[in-house]
Parts: structure tokens; C-alpha cells; sequence
């Protein structure tokens, strides 16, 4: 017993370094497919468009090609023309250290998101005073609603911006609340990305009341704020919140003791630390805020 007991956290530590491995080569191949999936189309994907994910135009550049053949673009994610694809599970989409709690049926999941950006806005602000957003900052990451981003306006560099990092799993349900993966619903309308990650800490995530989005991470194929899109509002592993109509904090997270995965602009893949000072994070999220990054 003695024995077992010595050994058992070393065995379990092994395992999660060969799982934080795996999910480091899956965020390395996305990485890798946004680049030449810039290669062929001289940008990167949109985020939103057609109602369809960045994740299925990025899949015949991770040597999935049958399926992104029976991707109708022409379709909103959830038609039945895309029953199929909905329903399938990519390897290459899912963190292993991750336990999927999701209810069967719904579709594929993910654990990986696109870097929408510092801002607050979930979709490309409204250009008529009085719309959604007017006159509020667009998305500045390396997707976004509005602009296929290419990386000639990564102006920061490729080296110091985020493309893409984790998110845990949701619970399905929300009728229980699961800090490090729900998506809450503070009921306030921040105005600043300082101000929404007031906001959301503040809130009491046991009031069921506030709960928003739990089927969190599926399915791959929606592209929204809680499946495939994540903002640098906040630091990592820090909560998600919501704010309709428009305005988001979803928050890089996983279950990797200590930080996340980020695959970066230029190839690379980071481990970043949830201790990582704050303004640091945000010049990662942003593409052309001018920042200085300091090390991490």
C-alpha cells in the first residue's frame, strides 16, 4: 500500500505529460494548417462566415479532406445537409487531459479556438448609430467576424500573437455549474474589456440564474463564442461570461495543471502560464495593438 502510493502520483503525472504531448501535436498541426491554409487562399479563414466554423475549412489542411468534402457551405452548421459532419469526431480536435461530460448526440466536439482578440465584441460592430455594438472596437485578434486576416497584419509579429489555444468541455447542463468550463450570464452590458472581466468575477457562480451557455465545446462545426472562439479579456484559466446581445469574454482554459496550450502565428506552441501578468495576454491577443511582449 505503501509502495502504491508512492508511485501512483508519478504514474499519474506521466500520463498527463504524455497527454499535454498529444494536445501540444494537435494545437502544432492546426497551427501548421492555418499556414498553409494561408498559402493557398492568401489569408486566414474568417471565424463566422456562413455560419460554419474556421475548423471545417482548416480540414483539408490536417489531412482530412473527405470530410471537409461533405461540408455544404451553402447551409447554416445545423441543416441536415451537415448532419453528417456535425456528428463526426476529430481526433485532432480534442485535448486528451479533457473529459467530455457532454450529453451524446450533439454533435462533434473540440477543445481548440480561434484568438478573436482583446475587444468584447462577438461580431463585427454595427456601422448605423443605435446597432449592436456601435462604435465599439472590432475584433483584433487572428480571426475575426469581419476581415480574413492575413499575416501581413500581424503587425505585432507572428511570434508575439496567439492563432489559436484551448478550452475545456462544457457540462451540458445548465442546471449545474462547472466554473472552469460554463459559459455565465452576468446580466450586465460591460462596455470595456476591463470593466466585462469585473463583471464576470464578480458574479456568483453558484446562482444557477446566471448561467448561459453549457453545451460548451460542440458541436466543431457552429462557430460562436462558446464552440470555437476565445478573447483575450482575461488571463488563462480565469472563467467565461456572456453578455448579450454581442459582447463576450470567453477565456482560454484547460486541464493542464498551471496554464494552457497556445499554438502561435508563426508555427510555434507555447505553455503558458495562468499566473502570466495580464497586459502581457492581452498583447498576445491582439495583432497590431503595438505592444511590447515581455517574456512568458
Amino acid at each position: 500500500g505503501v509502495l502504491v502510493a508512492l508511485l501512483l502520483p508519478a504514474v499519474q503525472a506521466a500520463r498527463e505529460s504524455a497527454r499535454r504531448t498529444q494536445c501540444t501535436n494537435n494545437l502544432k498541426q492546426l497551427s501548421l494548417g492555418c499556414h498553409t491554409y494561408h498559402d493557398t487562399h492568401n489569408a486566414l479563414p474568417f471565424a463566422y462566415q456562413q455560419n460554419i466554423s474556421q475548423l471545417a475549412r482548416l480540414l483539408p489542411f490536417i489531412e482530412q479532406t473527405a470530410l471537409h468534402d461533405r461540408v455544404n457551405y451553402a447551409v447554416p452548421f445545423n441543416d441536415p445537409a451537415n448532419a453528417f459532419v456535425m456528428m463526426a469526431n476529430v481526433p485532432g480536435f480534442v485535448c486528451p487531459s479533457d473529459p467530455n461530460m457532454l450529453p451524446p448526440g450533439l454533435g462533434g466536439t473540440t477543445n481548440y479556438y480561434a484568438n478573436m482578440g482583446t475587444n468584447i465584441v462577438n461580431s463585427a460592430p454595427s456601422t448605423v448609430s443605435g446597432g449592436v455594438n456601435f462604435g465599439m472596437a472590432d475584433q483584433n485578434g487572428a480571426f475575426t467576424a469581419s476581415m480574413a486576416v492575413r499575416f501581413a497584419d500581424i503587425l505585432d509579429g507572428t511570434s508575439n500573437t496567439a492563432l489559436m489555444s484551448e478550452r475545456t468541455r462544457g457540462d451540458g447542463s445548465n442546471g449545474i455549474s462547472t466554473l472552469i468550463s460554463d459559459t455565465f450570464q452576468p446580466g450586465t452590458y460591460p462596455a470595456t474589456p476591463d470593466q466585462a472581466m469585473a463583471d464576470c468575477l464578480a458574479m456568483n457562480p453558484a446562482d444557477l440564474s446566471k448561467q448561459g451557455f453549457s453545451n460548451v465545446g460542440v458541436p466543431w462545426l457552429r462557430p460562436y463564442h462558446s464552440t470555437t472562439a476565445y478573447f483575450h479579456v482575461m488571463t488563462p484559466n480565469n472563467r467565461s461570461c456572456m453578455f448579450p446581445p454581442q459582447r463576450i469574454a470567453t477565456t482560454a482554459n484547460s486541464r493542464h495543471p498551471g496554464g494552457v496550450i497556445v499554438g502561435m502565428a508563426d508555427g510555434g506552441v507555447r505553455f503558458v502560464s495562468r499566473t502570466i501578468n495580464l497586459a502581457t495576454w492581452r498583447a498576445l491577443g491582439s495583432r497590431d495593438g503595438g505592444e511590447v511582449v515581455n517574456a512568458f
